[in-house]
This record gives C-alpha cells, sequence and structure tokens, in this order.
C-alpha cells in the first residue's frame, strides 16, 4: 500500500467520529435543544403524576379507557428511555469549557444519584399485568421518581421567560390544584374502602341518581378536598377513626399550603416591587416630600405627572444601575445595541465604527422633560451637552413664547458652551434658551466625558468646532478679531517658549564649562601642595627651635635631641612629613 493510500486511510478513519457524533450530537446543558428537550419531558412526568394516581383511585376511569392508558403508559416509558439517552450525551463544564467527550460524560453521569434514580422509574413494573391484570396501575408508581426533572424544567422556564413573576404564580397555582388533585383521590379511595354513604362523610351511595357518573364522582372529590385544605368549613362531621385521621392529616397539610402560598405570594410581590424600583424611581417618597414642605399644588401636580409619564411609557432615568452587575464589556455591547438607532442618527458620531461607540454609550446619562420645562437657559454655565432621543425642543427668546427653531430627534445642543472655541463672546455660557415642547427623552453628556469621546474623534471635534463657528457667526458672538489676536498670541507665546528653551540650553553649556575648568584648577592646586610638600622636606631646622629643644624637660631634650642627632645624622627619612611613602608616581615636574 502506497503513502497516499494510507494517508487517505487515515483521513477517512478520523472522519468517521464526527459523522457518529452529528448522529448523536453533544448537547450543551445551558443550550436550546437541551432546554426544549426538558420542556418536553414535562408532559410525561405530570402525565405519570396527574393521571396515574386518578386511575388507580376511580377504577372506572381505569376500565374505561384502558386501550388509551396502555398507548400512554408506552409512550411515556419511551420518552424516559429517550431522557436516560439524553443524558449520556448531555455535556457538563470543567473549568468553564465544556466536556464533549462521551466515554467522560458517561462515567460521570452513571456515578450521580440522578442515574439510579432514572434506572429505578424504568424498572418493567408493568410486565406484573399479566399475573395482576391490566387494571392495577399502582404498579406504575416509581414512574413518580422522575419529579427532579420537572423541578429541573420549571427552573429553566422561570429563567427563560419573559415574565418570571406571572410564571411564578401559575407554577404555585399548578402546584395547588395537583395537591388537591391528590387529596381527592385519596379520599374517594378510603370512601370506597368504608363504602359509599355508609355516613355523611364518606362518598354519597352510587345508587342515588346522577352520583354513578364517571365526573360527578371526581368533581365531587374534588370539591369536598377543597372545603377541607382551604378550611372554609361547611363539612361533614367524621365519625371513625380513619375519617378523623384523614381530616387531621388534611388540616396539617393546608397549614403547610397556606403557609407556602403565602411565602410564594409575598415573594412574588417583593420581586415586582423591587424590579418597579429598579426600572423606575419611587414616586412616593417624593410626592410625601413635596407635601411635607407645602410645595404649591401646580408643582406637585408636574411631578405626578412625571412620574406617571415615566411608568405609563416605561421610561427608565437609571439604565446604568440596571445593568451595572453585568460584566463591562458585556454592558457596553447592550447598551450599544439598544441605542445605537439613535446615535447614528446623530452627526457627530456616523460613519463611526460600533466598537468606537461602546464609550460614549456607558456615560450617557437618560433625563426626561416635563412640557414646558426649560433644559437651559441662555446665561447659564453650560458642563453638560444634550442628544434628544424623542420629542421636540424649542430654540425660544426670553419671553418663552417666540420660538426661532424646533430641534428633533437625533439632534444635539450644547457643545458651544464647552468647547473651547476661539473668539467666543460667551466663554462657557449657554448661549440660548432651549424649552420642551412636550415629553421630550434626551442623552446628556458631560464635558469631562465629551472631551475623552471627541479625544478618539479628532474628525467629530472638527464638525463640532465648525457648526459652533457658524452658530457664533449668526449670533454675533464671535470675535473675529479676537480670535486672531489669540492666534497671534499662541505663536508669540510658542516663540518665547523656543526662545527659552535656546537660552537655557545656553546656559547648561556655559554651566557645564565652568564646571570643568574648576575640576582642572582643582586638580592642579593639589598638585602645587604635594609639590610643596616635597620641597619642605630638605630645609634645615631653624635655630631657634633648637634652642627651644634644649631648654625642654631633660627627658623630653634627650629624646629630642637623639631625634634631632638621628635626623641630622642619619639620611633623610624615606617617608613623607604625614608619615607616608612617598609614591614614585606623585613625582611632579618642577615646571609645573
Amino acid at each position: 500500500m502506497s503513502q497516499d493510500s494510507k494517508v487517505k486511510t487515515t483521513e477517512s478513519s478520523s472522519s468517521a467520529p464526527p459523522k457518529a457524533r452529528k448522529l448523536l450530537p453533544v448537547l450543551d446543558p445551558s443550550g436550546d435543544y437541551y432546554y426544549w428537550w426538558l420542556n418536553t419531558m414535562v408532559f410525561p412526568v405530570m402525565y405519570n403524576l396527574i393521571i396515574v394516581v386518578c386511575r388507580a383511585c376511580f377504577p372506572d376511569l381505569q376500565r374505561y379507557y384502558l386501550v388509551a392508558w396502555l398507548v400512554l403508559d408506552c409512550t411515556s416509558d419511551l420518552l424516559y428511555l429517550l431522557d436516560i439517552v439524553v443524558r449520556f450525551h448531555t455535556g457538563f463544564l470543567e473549568q468553564g469549557i465544556l466536556v464533549v467527550d462521551k466515554g467522560r460524560i458517561s462515567s460521570r453521569y452513571v456515578r450521580t444519584w440522578s442515574f439510579f434514580l432514572d434506572l429505578a422509574s424504568l424498572l418493567p413494573t408493568g410486565v406484573a399485568y399479566v399475573s395482576l391484570a391490566p387494571h392495577t396501575p399502582t404498579l406504575r408508581l416509581n414512574r413518580f421518581l422522575r419529579v427532579p426533572c420537572l423541578f429541573e424544567a420549571f427552573d429553566r422556564m422561570e429563567t427563560h421567560t419573559v415574565h418570571p413573576n406571572a410564571f411564578r404564580i401559575a407554577k404555585l397555582m399548578l402546584y395547588v390544584f395537583a395537591v388537591i388533585h391528590w387529596n381527592s383521590c385519596l379520599y374517594f379511595a378510603p370512601s370506597r374502602y368504608l363504602d359509599f354513604g355508609s355516613d355523611a362523610w364518606v362518598y354519597p351511595n352510587p345508587a342515588q341518581p346522577g352520583f354513578e357518573q364517571l365526573r360527578r364522582q371526581y368533581l365531587y372529590s374534588f370539591y369536598f378536598s377543597t372545603l377541607i385544605l382551604t378550611t372554609v368549613g361547611d363539612t361533614p362531621l367524621p365519625d371513625r377513626e380513619e375519617e378523623y385521621l384523614f381530616m387531621v392529616g388534611d388540616f396539617l397539610l393546608a397549614v403547610m399550603g397556606f403557609a407556602t402560598i403565602m411565602g410564594s405570594m409575598s415573594s412574588v410581590i417583593y420581586n415586582m416591587n423591587t424590579a418597579d424600583a429598579a426600572f423606575y424611581p419611587d414616586h412616593a417618597l417624593v410626592k410625601k416630600y413635596v407635601k411635607l414642605h407645602h410645595v404649591n399644588r401646580r408643582r406637585q401636580r408636574r411631578v405626578i405627572d412625571w412620574y406617571q409619564h415615566l411608568q405609563i411609557n416605561k421610561k427608565m432615568t437609571n439604565e446604568v444601575a440596571i445593568l451595572q452587575h453585568s460584566p463591562e464589556r458585556l454592558r457596553a455591547e447592550v447598551a450599544v445595541s439598544v441605542h445605537l438607532p439613535t446615535l447614528n442618527r446623530v452627526q457627530i458620531f456616523q460613519n463611526c465604527e460600533a466598537s468606537l461607540l461602546e464609550e460614549p454609550v456607558l456615560k450617557l446619562q437618560p433625563q426626561t422633560y416635563s412640557p414646558g420645562e426649560y433644559v437651559c437657559r441662555k446665561g447659564d454655565i453650560g458642563r453638560e451637552i444634550y442628544i434628544i432621543l424623542e420629542g421636540q425642543l424649542a430654540v425660544v427668546a426670553v419671553d418663552g413664547v417666540t420660538q426661532y427653531a424646533v430641534l428633533g430627534a437625533g439632534l444635539y445642543f450644547g457643545e458651544m458652551s464647552i468647547i473651547n472655541i476661539k473668539g467666543n463672546m460667551s466663554g462657557n455660557r449657554r448661549t440660548a434658551n432651549i424649552k420642551s415642547l412636550g415629553y421630550s427623552d434626551l442623552f446628556c453628556l458631560n464635558k469631562e466625558d465629551l472631551q475623552e469621546v471627541l479625544s478618539e474623534y479628532p474628525q467629530a471635534q472638527a464638525v463640532m468646532e465648525e457648526k459652533g463657528h457658524e452658530i457664533l457667526l449668526k449670533m454675533n458672538k464671535l470675535d473675529v478679531n479676537a480670535e486672531a489676536a489669540d492666534t497671534a498670541l499662541q505663536e508669540a507665546t510658542e516663540a518665547q517658549l523656543r526662545g527659552l528653551d535656546q537660552q537655557l540650553d545656553d546656559l547648561q553649556t556655559k554651566f557645564s564649562r565652568l564646571l570643568a575648568e574648576l575640576e582642572s584648577s582643582a586638580l592642579k592646586i593639589t598638585y602645587h601642595i604635594e609639590r610643596l610638600e616635597w620641597q619642605t622636606q630638605e630645609w634645615p631646622m631653624p635655630e631657634e627651635l633648637a634652642e627651644a629643644d634644649d631648654e625642654g624637660e631633660p627627658g623630653e631634650g634627650t629624646s629630642k635631641d637623639g631625634e634631632g642627632r638621628a635626623g641630622q645624622e642619619g639620611p633623610p627619612s624615606p617617608e613623607g612629613p604625614h608619615g607616608h611613602s612617598p609614591d614614585p608616581h606623585h613625582q611632579l615636574n618642577p615646571e609645573l
């Protein structure tokens, strides 16, 4: 076999496993396929929980529809079996990475309690139908062991649905119905055991007209159980011990049921209030504040109308707080996807990549203005730029009635007071009165954040400056001479700075030269001092010093005379005046 054929063989063998995996792919436990499979498993589990117990307690129900029950039983068992197969092909996360190795998935699954429960729920108890007759649905009670699958499906539904609170209420009502259904079945079974119609507590005798019908039997039992579990009363008193035990058990179950229902409903209501508080500001506190400080009714009415507008139209004023627990990158992507259509209508952000808009979007602060409310007035200090998201605003005169222009969605204003335009006679003051005609939604971006954004978009900065020049020229607020003077002053300042830099360089050069000359002079002085020291070694002792030595103490004189004679008679000491040996390298040229 040639090498090419070997390569082809290995390629075909390596491509076989992917084909096999395509037939039975590995499911992601957080994916959609696994989610929909859990939703499918809700039906067989609910069938066994609701129908099997009902068939066991109502013999007529089992006998009349036997063929349908057998078909549904087989279908339910088939789905249970397929669920085990799906479990063997459902991956798991290890260090944040999905494991797709089927061997590791299988070994992990068989070591869990879920595997043993799934196997126990599929035990072929139906084989006993051959010896016990097919009218024994209690043999399928092991199918109840799949209840954890039902709870898992409900948890996934709650996280996927857009109305989690409504889903919680529906799930609670389903649990209440299941409990009453089971209790009604358990009521009919002891009634049959104690004999129908034997007393007022048990089910009436089916021989009476109307009570022989299967529908009547179930509805009567369901009604009786509802009366007991809701503790409404108006139930017959029990006469036998079995009846007393049943009633006591139901009363205890009713107490637990009430506690569960109240706790669940309180949790749902709290979650709804928390969600509203997170999305919309609390208007109750503001109402108390304005009433406490005796604010006039007109302003109180404006405050109430503003909050009603937010609630009715689902306006959010604290988007940043809502997404604060998300990663910054994900928070930016969500904000861009929500506000990108609006930003694309703004001229300064047009033709920009979505990734470049992530930074400014996170800094945008939504604001809502009421009809007739001023966004800014002429002469105010400008610290923000506004982008119109929705609504209309008018540029009005001082009287607040005369309109010069109307601004719509996608436009922006307020940039002239926060952009340094040369020759702007208004400085950082607002140059116009902006008034909201109706309810207007705006984005606000402060000066510091805008400067950071414009540093990344020099073209947008040029556009804004050009627009500012045009508006200032129309309003006669641009001093052209001052602009030229500022340019000349800036050039003169730059020239002075260049001159100062040159002078500083010259001074540094002169200082370096002086420092070098100082070091050279110090070295020469050192050499001269050493030369003088060597020369003074051969000088004779003066007579005054010799007489002073003779008049001194005998010991000292003797020692000094000895030293003097030694110094006179002996050769010159090889050591210098400081007791150091002369270094031949330090012998200096006498001409220095």
